[in-house]
């Protein structure tokens, strides 16, 4: 009876051990020790995404190089004597805010070695029993205030090796650790107990005003709170990198203060000029120049440090002409505000001896100041244009071009300010049947006749497109006629070249009387590559198009 007995127990082992085993994962083992039972899945791109079906009785689960990307909510909710969880070495991006519910007794979570750039830190109220979380390898770059709130029994913290570079102090002060140690009696209950240890090496730590906080937060630890590694180095600015905390003497941030060492400038043509202004600000400004209420970027500009918190901006303006004449402002700015300075600059003409003709006196610049510039029209699209252009310079390395742009007939139009090197700017989003006027000038000069092309679009962008056609541009004053000082020319689409050659031999007989035979020629090949860019059937037989675009023509 006893046989019969033990071997009923026997049977009864077994079948309890192959049911346990049984409900083991596919791909992973089931460990029974003294701390329970473990689930442990090593094995390479073993599941996509963390099974649904986990053994409810399981203590600790170790899953580590499957790659999934995502801890979803609830997906630990049927483990509840989970104390041990693993997750490391897989793709994690994303932990829903809900994704540790009902991990009540959970006492450490490893996440070493995903792609965390953020974390839900409130999800920790799900995980109150919690002491070890281990973050170390991902791509953390913020850590907000309440990070901390809801981990009051933290004993390990692994930052290390993560993309962190400011912090506030307020992360640690409002931790609930930190802020029972500042009661006397409690700090000496908790020294008696384990230490608290953290890990923040390894982080792109930017040492500027900002990080003052941390820095005495970090300098102020001791038992129970601890350093893994108490050696944090900087990473930037770089006058600071590598630089240990403990070598650090931080400042208060404050905002942008700009100076110039004078207000007003006055120097003669052809002279060359830099402008410079000096701002101190913690932390570094952002500084730039403006002229007109324009970003200046024809000119070179640099900065250079002169102290810890003062940069010096440079603004170098070769060969001084009269239309470099006005203000320019020095701008600073950082996260705390902004000031700026402006210096008025006045360039005055001078006269100066030829050395080639003694006696003689000539204006510096004057070639460039009364410069002809070549204009045309090299591109028509169904919503815009492109315009070249071509300017006889002394100095075309340093001279540089403002476009005026609107409509025609306002007196005010749309600056844009073009580099030495660069004679081509296009428009684009042109409205239809509208008459445009567009604008070339050295630097900030006023346009002068032969500086402007007037246009009119079509009359119907919609129709066009659909058609796939270019839009008409109607060219109501050339720069090459705009040379004649008298009357104006109209060519409408459906004059076709009969306009053209009207144009062209009135502008011949005009040049007969008033200019050699060589600027005849040079003017002609103006017209000729202006007529080069209205391809493609922009002028066209009668259409309904083409008479609209004539009477908004005979409308002006």
């Amino acid at each position: 009876m006893d046989t019969v007995c033990y071997l009923l127990f026997i049977i009864l082992l077994n079948s309890q051990a192959h049911e346990s085993y049984a409900q083991c994962l596919h791909g992973c083992s089931c460990i029974d020790d003294r701390h329970g039972r473990s689930l442990i899945c090593m094995e390479e791109s073993a599941f996509g995404a963390i099974p649904e079906n986990l053994p409810g009785d399981v203590t600790k689960i170790r899953i580590e190089k499957s790659h999934f990307t995502e801890v979803p909510r609830g997906v630990f909710s049927n483990t509840p004597a989970l104390e041990n969880l693993w997750l490391n070495f897989n793709d994690i991006t994303v932990i829903n805010s809900k994704g540790l519910e009902g991990l009540g007794n959970l006492t450490e979570l490893r996440l070493q070695g995903n792609k965390l750039r953020s974390v839900p830190w409130t999800a920790f109220e799900d995980t109150p029993a919690l002491k070890i979380l281990d973050l170390k390898h991902n791509q953390l770059d913020v850590l907000p205030e309440h990070a901390l709130k809801f981990l009051p029994g933290l004993t390990y913290l692994d930052l290390s090796f993560n993309q962190l570079t400011v912090i506030s102090k307020e992360v640690f002060q409002n931790w609930p650790l930190y802020q029972r140690l500042q009661n006397l009696e409690e700090r000496e209950a908790t020294v008696s107990g384990p230490n608290v240890v953290l890990a923040l090496h390894d982080n792109a730590w930017l040492c500027d005003c900002r990080l003052k906080g941390f820095v005495e937060f970090i300098m102020s630890l001791s038992p129970p709170i601890i350093l893994m590694n108490s050696y944090l180095t900087c990473s930037g600015p770089d006058f600071r990198a590598g630089k240990f905390f403990h070598e650090l003497e931080l400042q208060a941030c404050m905002k942008p203060v700009v100076s110039s060492p004078a207000a007003n400038m006055s120097l003669p043509q052809g002279s060359n000029l830099t402008l410079h202004c000096v701002a101190k600000a913690r932390p570094e400004p952002a500084v730039w120049w403006t002229y007109g209420l324009k970003i200046i970027r024809g000119f070179h500009e640099s900065q250079e440090r002169v102290a810890e918190d003062t940069v010096k901006s440079l603004l170098v303006i070769p060969s001084l002409h009269a239309a470099d004449r006005g203000i320019y402002t020095c701008t600073a700015v950082n996260f705390i505000g902004n000031s700026s300075v402006s210096v008025l600059l006045d360039v005055s003409a001078v006269s100066s001896q030829s050395p080639h003709l003694p006696g003689f006196s000539v204006m510096p610049g004057a070639g460039d100041e009364n410069v002809f510039i070549d204009i045309h029209i090299t591109k028509q699209t169904v919503r815009g244009i492109s315009i070249e252009w071509f300017a006889a310079l002394d100095h075309p390395s340093e001279t540089w071009f403002t476009i005026h742009f609107g409509h025609a007939g306002i007196g005010k139009k749309e600056t844009t300010y073009i580099g030495p090197g660069i004679q081509s700017y296009s428009i684009s989003d042109l409205m239809p049947a509208t008459k445009y006027e567009i604008c070339v000038t050295l630097k900030n000069q006023v346009p002068r006749p032969g500086q402007c092309i007037v246009f009119v679009t079509g009359s119907d962008i919609t129709e066009m497109e659909q058609r796939e056609k270019l839009i008409h541009i109607v060219v109501i004053v050339l720069a090459m006629v705009l040379a004649v000082p008298l009357g104006m020319y109209a060519c409408t689409t459906d004059t076709r070249f009969a306009c053209v050659e009207i144009i062209m031999e009135s502008w011949k007989n005009r040049q007969r009387e008033s200019n050699p035979s060589g600027m005849e020629h040079a003017r002609q090949g103006t017209f000729d590559s202006l007529q080069a860019a209205s391809d493609e059937g922009l002028v066209k037989k009668d259409s309904s198009e083409d008479k609209k675009a004539e009477d908004v023509v005979g409308k002006m």
